[in-house]
């Protein structure tokens, strides 16, 4: 090995090499003896930077650093679903049987693993003109999840041999395609690619079409659209990891991606062991049929969190180009920006807002922007959902990480520290939260649920406005000085708040509410204000309403009547007005 190619100093995960002139920006090199896996992220005429993905411990000057000529990247194929890997695509579950729990430097394991049979159909005939995309094999990679090959999007050419339906490994070739040069290209079960390279579509579509995830304060108040961006603030303890477990589970994508970026190990644990207890309510099965699992914890090294949540998306892209609605939650991106800046302060580079690198806000973007509803190369339609959590410290929403990543996402649902030490969860505050996607998803809702889903809505959120302006009033005077219109609004906002916003997780007929549940729980709550306000406007005493025990009971609706017995609403509404009519006789 040459001299120049050698290592010259090392800090921490960064690693510099002297007057070396054979690597190129951005290229994956083999760092030291035990060849760990790194990526040139600097080069100048006297020095290239390395960026290493494992822990450098023990690593000397000296050593010897080897170039792969090709970018940070990853294998795409069959076995990616119902699986774990860390940052860098290793399968932790192959590593753990090999070394033990703890991943030994240099593991060098395939992602997947290539001593599996797949039971491959060849859908491509001899003659065919593929171009980049184009399915040519598929097979049950899960009982939930059909896996389409596809041809690198780099390419195109005629298929010249094509392998008989069978089993293969995930590197056999099945079909030969030649190019308009004449080079022959294997096409195997698996292919690769750069993480940092979005997978290219034809275009990217309007995001009209809901992602459904069965939690009322989200669905009904700040929706998120399928390709739509998303981002969960909210300080320690207050439920972002429980809300995107939640959304995990409930959500309608096909597939999902869960990237533990920086979480503490036990909390990881605690995903993998839901996830293979849950059954998906879509196929009866275990939910990691279609799940991704990328952890990456905060024990693990710092540079590896920088490259998963790449690694996230680029998966996600893969099986949106199948077609698929893919959702992927990345927790948290405020570890992910703290490695960013850990690494930045090593390379010495210039520092911005409270010690972040300059480029914070680009790298969010670039991050962020690789969500989408697109129109693939293929002909199909898929999307990636990107709902990242944001870990503010001391819940302070103007630290640089959430303002920044405010400008790049279009639903913002802040969590509040005092919802949730009241036991209030989902703990979205619903003052603080917003949702851009009212304009693109209405029609959406008033085509399958109705315009007066959409009616029923923009009068609950007027109630929820009205209530906190009149509670800073009664922090000053007190409630009993307030009109009875007043206090009938304190009261029948009390109802949505506990009744309609807030969710039990353990409860099996609330922890999935559908839609239409969603606006006959509104319509029947709508039900009992119009009704009191014309009784108070009649100047019926709101005291006498209260004791009739209504609004308690439409506080326990959630858990009385279970999703498919939507039927019992209405004997809600009847309810209302016979109890409401004996009020006026009295």
């Amino acid at each position: 090995m040459d001299t120049q190619d050698l290592i010259f100093g090392i800090n921490g995960p960064v690693v510099t090499v002297r007057n070396s002139r054979t690597f190129s920006m951005m290229e994956m090199v083999l760092v030291g003896k035990e060849r760990l896996v790194g990526e040139v992220i600097g080069i100048s005429d006297r020095t290239t930077t390395i960026q290493v993905y494992e822990e450098t411990t023990g690593l000397r000057p000296g050593e010897p650093v080897y170039g792969t000529g090709s970018p940070m990247n990853v294998t795409l194929g069959p076995g990616l679903i119902d699986n774990i890997f860390d940052g860098i695509e290793r399968p932790l579950k192959e590593i753990a049987a090999q070394t033990g729990p703890f991943i030994s430097r240099g593991s060098s394991v395939p992602s997947l693993d290539e001593n599996r049979e797949w039971d491959v159909t060849v859908t491509a005939k001899p003659g065919d003109k593929l171009k980049g995309g184009d399915f040519y094999a598929e097979c049950p990679e899960t009982p939930a999840i059909r896996h389409r090959c596809m041809v690198p999007p780099t390419l195109s050419g005629t298929v010249t041999k094509v392998l008989p339906d069978g089993k293969y490994h995930v590197k056999d070739t099945v079909v030969e395609l030649t190019d308009e040069k004449g080079t022959v290209h294997p096409l195997t079960l698996c292919q690769r690619w750069p993480i940092r390279n979005p997978r290219p579509v034809v275009r990217r579509r309007q995001p009209n079409i809901p992602l459904i995830t069965g939690q009322r304060v989200i669905d009904t108040l700040f929706p998120i659209s399928k390709g739509g961006t998303a981002a969960i603030p909210g300080g320690f303890g207050t439920g972002k990891t429980m809300t995107q477990h939640q959304l995990a589970k409930w959500c309608d994508a096909d597939i999902i991606i869960y990237v533990g970026c920086g979480e503490r190990g036990n909390e990881m644990s605690q995903v993998l062991d839901e996830f293979t207890e849950l059954i998906d309510p879509k196929s009866g099965r275990p939910m990691t049929d279609r799940t991704i699992l990328i952890a990456n914890t905060s024990n693990m090294p710092v540079a590896a969190r920088e490259a998963s949540i790449y690694t996230g998306i680029t998966l996600g892209e893969y099986y949106r180009d199948m077609g698929y609605h893919v959702a992927l939650m990345a927790d948290s991106t405020s570890r992910w920006a703290e490695a960013l800046r850990e690494i930045s302060g090593r390379l010495e580079e210039m520092p911005a807002e409270e010690g972040f690198p300059a480029y914070l806000p680009s790298r969010l973007a670039e991050f962020y922007e690789r969500a989408g509803m697109t129109d693939n190369l293929n002909g199909t339609e898929g999307s990636v959902t990107i709902i990242g959590a944001v870990s503010p410290q001391g819940s302070d929403f103007s630290e640089p990480v959430t303002q920044n990543t405010k400008r790049f996402t279009r639903c913002f649902w802040a969590l509040d520290k005092s919802l949730a030490y009241a036991r209030h969860y989902p703990a979205i505050n619903w003052i603080q939260s917003y949702s851009e996607y009212f304009t693109d998803l209405d029609p959406w809702f008033a085509k399958h649920e109705g315009e007066d889903f959409i009616k029923y809505r923009m009068e609950i959120n007027k109630i929820l406005q009205q209530e906190n302006k009149l509670m800073e009033i009664v922090k000053l005077i007190g409630s009993d000085v307030l009109p009875d219109d007043q206090k009938l609004i304190i009261e029948i906002a009390r109802v949505i708040r506990v009744g309609f916003l807030q969710q039990d997780a353990l409860s099996a007929a609330d922890t999935y509410v559908p839609l239409e549940k969603q606006k006959l729980m509104m319509k029947v709550i709508l039900h009992l204000y119009h009704k009191s306000k014309r009784l108070i406007s009649a100047s019926v005493p709101i005291s006498s309403i209260i004791r009739t025990g209504l609004f308690d009971k439409l506080i326990r609706i959630k858990n009385d009547v279970p999703n498919d017995k939507l039927e019992r609403l209405d004997d809600y509404l009847k309810e209302i007005d016979k109890d409401l009519a004996g009020v006026v006789s009295a």
